[in-house]
């Protein structure tokens, strides 16, 4: 039996897909390299800084696309690659659907402005400059106001661990049972960043959810995972007789290993790049 670590080699049959190559070319193509997804290489902090505005650009538009905007509400930052005690977030009051990497503003976490000329949404600096001081290795933080992300938190629990999708947050995302209206000081600032402990995701009830990651790629992701989650255990639960209460778990065990493979880093960055290939060929002015 193969291994299973097969799929990443080059067979040494020889074949001529007839009709389709000559010789020479079927010779060319069995010694071509396998391509392996892998992170990418950025030569220095500049490069890094334009790659990583272009990829928090594409998750507006995926947002916008996905009808998860809602009016001002919602925002996503990242650290900056040169200046980490500093982050970039969209301004207040544009479109997701126009948003560009140029139009990105750089704060302090005293949500003073350090580059652009427009102002910032007071709660994206209280819950985001929370979230960064609080998790070094947050690079990246996702919130809006999704529709199933909303409801689901309404219900003041935590998702279970219901699908292969789910099981990526099992265990490894908080609950902030409580909701003191928008979040302007920062005491609740505080709370959130509690209630996220060392998880990469918050439910935060009557309000919506958030999302963190170690690159701009996996907290986007892990942001449209979670509320497709959301969206399926709704449904599910809905379409049984005792709701919640007759859903069908994965085990403890199983969740966990599921976890393992489909909910850390490297997995969340990789599902998030078809989208973006998605959406930068949709809307390529997203790279301005």
């Amino acid at each position: 039996m193969a291994s299973r670590g097969s799929v990443f080699l080059r067979s040494n049959r020889k074949i001529i897909l007839t009709g389709s190559e000559t010789e020479e070319e079927a010779i060319a193509a069995a010694k071509a390299p396998i391509q392996i997804p892998r992170f990418p290489a950025l030569k220095d902090v500049h490069e890094q800084r334009v790659h990583m505005k272009q990829k928090l650009a594409a998750g507006f538009r995926l947002f916008a696309k996905f009808g998860w905007d809602e009016g001002v509400a919602g925002h996503m930052t990242f650290r900056d690659p040169e200046y980490p005690d500093l982050y970039w977030v969209n301004y207040f009051g544009q479109s997701f659907s126009q948003i560009r990497a140029s139009d990105l503003v750089l704060c302090d976490h005293s949500g003073a402005i350090v580059r652009g000329t427009k102002t910032v949404n007071k709660a994206a600096f209280v819950i985001h400059s929370a979230i960064h001081e609080g998790r070094p290795d947050a690079v990246c933080a996702v919130h809006t106001h999704s529709m199933y992300g909303k409801s689901f938190s309404a219900l003041g629990r935590k998702l279970q661990p219901i699908t292969q999708d789910s099981c990526a947050f099992y265990e490894d995302h908080g609950l902030y049972d409580d909701f003191g209206g928008v979040v302007y000081t920062a005491e609740e600032g505080e709370h959130l960043k509690t209630a996220l402990g060392q998880n990469k995701a918050l439910i935060l009830r009557n309000h919506g959810l958030l999302t963190v990651g170690q690159t701009v790629d996996a907290a986007i992701w892990y942001f449209i995972s979670m509320e497709r989650c959301c969206k399926s255990e709704l449904i599910a639960a809905a379409a049984c007789p005792n709701g919640f209460d007759d859903l069908k778990l994965i085990s403890h065990e199983v969740a966990l290993g599921t976890r393992e493979s489909v909910g850390d880093r490297q997995a969340a960055h990789f599902q998030f790049q078809p989208m973006y290939e998605q959406i930068v060929k949709e809307q390529p002015d997203l790279l301005e």
